[in-house]
């Protein structure tokens, strides 16, 4: 997800955003904890994900609290 269409969604839909890509980070864990995936960089891109849309998400929040 490029941060051109994070900036595009609301408080809203970030968190949902956030609270899904959470759900798929932990089942893209368990599933490598079982069985070693195909592609183990998708974890990290999943990470890295919520980290960007918890850091717009709080930028907003900043931003409306001035």
């Amino acid at each position: 997800m490029k941060n051109t269409e994070i900036k595009s969604l609301s408080a809203e839909e970030l968190q949902e955003r956030i609270a899904a890509e959470r759900s798929t980070l932990q089942k893209l864990k368990f599933a490598h904890a079982i069985t070693p995936i195909e592609n183990p960089a998708r974890i990290s891109s999943a990470r890295k994900t919520i980290a960007r849309l918890m850091t717009e998400l709080r930028a907003r929040q900043i931003a409306n609290a001035k």
